[in-house]
C-alpha cells in the first residue's frame, strides 16, 4: 500500500545552547535546579523589566550556522511571537521571523543511495518557555519557570526527508556538529535538544503537496523513527479511505505508539509577530564572522579522515571513535601520550564499549583519564604486565580511574619472567601429569598447551607467557 505514495518530511530542531547564563538575564540556565530557583523579574516576565542579549548567543549560533554552510545575516533582529500559555510568563516569545540569524544552509547526510543534501531554511535563536509540571494526584499543574529564557536556536530544514532513516542522519549530522562546536549537549533525554517533525504524504510521482502535521513530545532516536512510520501510515490509511488529512500539531505518545491531535495548526499572522521594542537590532560585521571561523574546531567529517591517514586506523575504528566527541578526544589524548593509536583503538572500542554495556552508562560517562589508559598501554608493551592481567587493571581504571601503576604494585601482578622460579612450578606440575609428558612424547601437540594452561593457572595469570612457552617445550623435550 504504501509504496503507492511518498512521504514529505522536514523537521524544526531546538536546540539549548551552553551558555552559563539566559539569553536576556543573568540567571542559570543549569539543569535541574529546584523548581523557580533560577529566575529573576526578567525571565518571568515581570512587568518593566528589560531584556539584554547575552553575546555568546549570538556567538553559538554564528558557529553552528557556519558549520551547515548557511548565509548570515549581519544585520538581523528579534520579535515577538504573541501567544497565551501558562508556561510563557510574558505571553509572548522573543523570536525571530523577519530576519534571523542564519539562512539557505545544507548539510550532507549518507543514504543508502549514496550521499545526500539536507538543505537548511534557516536557524533563528530565540528564548525557551518554562515547563509545565502535572500533579495527578492533586489534579492540578504547576508551573518551573527555572527553563523560561534559557537559549535556543531552531534549526528549520526544508521538506527534504524522506524516511524515518534520513530523518535519524540529518539528526545524527547535526548532533555531532553541534557537540563538536561545544555549543550544546545535545541530551534529548534532558531537553537541551527536541525535534518537531512536520510530515505529509502525497501519491508517488506527485510534485505537490500533501497536507502537512506537525508532531510534538519526541524525546529520542527511537520515539521519532516510530512516529515517523505511525504518522506516515495514519495518513495513508486515511486517503486510502477517501477521507482528508488535517493540518494540525499532534502529539506523539510513545507508550502507545500512536498520536492524538492538540490543536489545529497556526500560520505566522496568527502570532500577530511584530519586532521587540526592548531589543537593539544585531550587527555581525565580517571581523566578527572571521574570528567565529578562525575558532571552528575540526568536526567529525574531518577527524574521520585524518584519524585514516595520520594514524593508519581502519574505517570502522575512524567510524565509532569520531562518533562521539567525548570519546574522540580521550582517544587522541591518550595518543599523545603513548604514540600508541592502534592499542588505544583496541582499548576503547572492545573493553571500554564492553564494560559500558554491563554498566548500562552511556558513552559520555567514560570519566577515566588518558594518563592511566596510556600507563596500562606502557606496561602491557614493556611486558611490566600481561594482557590477562592488564584486562583486570583495566577494569579498576574504568571503575575509580586507579593510577595502573600503583594498583598493579599493591595487588603483586607484575610478570613473573624468573626462570628458575617458573621452572619449580613446571616441574611440579609434569610430575602431577606423567600421561601429559608421555602424549607430548607420542606426537600430541595438545599436551604442550595444557601444560602451559595449568602453569599460568598456578601464578595466576602472572607469568611472562613467551618464557612458559620456552621452559614448558624445554622440560618436555627431555
Amino acid at each position: 500500500m504504501s509504496r503507492q505514495y511518498e512521504t514529505v518530511i522536514g523537521l524544526e530542531v531546538h536546540v539549548e545552547l551552553a551558555t552559563k547564563t539566559k539569553i536576556f538575564c543573568g540567571c542559570s540556565t543549569e539543569f535541574g535546579g529546584a523548581p523557580n530557583t533560577h529566575t529573576c523579574p526578567v525571565c518571568t516576565g515581570m512587568p518593566g523589566s528589560l531584556p539584554v542579549l547575552n553575546r555568546q548567543v549570538v556567538e553559538y549560533a554564528l558557529a553552528v550556522g557556519l558549520a551547515t554552510n548557511c548565509n548570515i545575516h549581519q544585520y538581523c533582529k528579534f520579535d515577538r511571537k504573541n501567544y497565551f500559555y501558562p508556561d510563557n510568563p510574558q505571553n509572548y516569545q522573543i523570536s525571530q521571523l523577519y530576519l534571523p540569524i542564519c539562512h539557505d544552509g545544507w548539510v550532507e547526510i549518507e543514504t543508502e543511495t549514496g550521499k545526500k543534501k539536507i538543505h537548511i531554511h534557516e536557524i533563528h535563536m530565540e528564548e525557551d518557555a518554562g515547563k509545565l509540571v502535572h500533579d495527578e494526584w492533586e489534579d492540578c499543574s504547576l508551573v518551573d519557570y527555572n527553563r523560561s529564557g534559557v537559549p535556543l536556536i531552531e534549526i528549520v530544514s526544508e521538506p527534504d526527508m524522506r524516511s524515518a532513516d534520513e530523518v535519524i542522519a540529518y539528526l545524527e549530522k547535526l548532533r555531532l556538529i553541534i557537540q563538536y562546536l561545544g555549543a550544546s549537549d545535545c541530551k534529548l533525554q534532558e531537553g537541551s535538544m527536541r525535534a518537531d517533525v512536520n510530515l505529509s504524504v502525497r501519491p508517488a510521482g506527485s510534485k505537490e503537496l500533501g497536507t502537512r502535521t506537525e508532531m510534538k513530545n519526541l524525546n529520542s532516536f527511537k520515539a521519532i523513527a516510530r512516529a515517523v512510520e505511525g504518522e506516515k501510515n495514519r495518513q495513508i490509511e486515511l486517503l486510502e479511505d477517501g477521507k482528508r488529512v488535517i493540518q494540525e500539531t499532534r502529539r506523539w505518545d510513545d507508550n502507545k505508539e500512536s498520536s492524538h491531535a492538540m490543536r489545529s495548526k497556526e500560520d505566522a499572522q496568527d502570532y500577530r509577530y511584530f519586532p521587540d521594542p526592548d531589543l537593539v537590532p544585531v550587527v555581525i560585521d565580517d571581523e566578527w564572522i572571521a574570528r567565529v571561523k578562525a575558532r571552528q574546531p575540526e568536526l567529525r567529517t574531518e577527524k574521520l579522515e585524518r584519524y585514516q591517514r595520520e594514524y593508519q586506523l581502519p574505517l570502522y575504528d575512524a567510524e565509532i571513535l569520531t562518533g562521539s566527541k567525548h570519546l574522540a578526544d580521550l582517544f587522541e589524548e591518550t595518543v599523545a601520550l603513548c604514540g600508541k593509536p592502534k592499542e588505544v583503538s583496541n582499548w576503547l572500542m572492545t573493553d571500554a564499549m564492553r564494560l559500558l554495556k554491563e554498566h548500562e552508562k552511556e558513552l559520555e560517562e567514560l570519566s577515566f583519564s588518558p594518563a592511566n589508559l596510556a600507563k596500562l598501554i606502557r606496561m602491557v608493551d614493556g611486558n611490566v604486565i600481561n594482557r590477562t592481567v592488564a584486562k583486570g587493571v583495566f577494569e579498576a581504571i574504568f571503575a575509580e580511574d586507579r593510577d595502573p601503576e600503583q594498583y598493579v604494585d599493591e595487588k603483586g601482578l607484575r610478570v613473573v619472567s624468573d626462570e628458575g622460579a617458573l621452572k619449580e612450578v613446571i616441574e611440579e606440575i609434569l610430575q602431577k601429569n606423567p600421561q601429559s609428558v608421555e602424549d607430548y612424547k607420542a606426537g600430541k601437540q595438545k599436551a604442550m598447551g595444557f601444560v602451559v594452561g595449568q602453569t599460568m593457572r598456578a601464578m595466576k595469570g602472572k607469568a611472562d607467557p613467551a618464557v612458559v612457552n620456552k621452559l614448558v617445550r624445554e622440560l618436555l623435550s627431555r
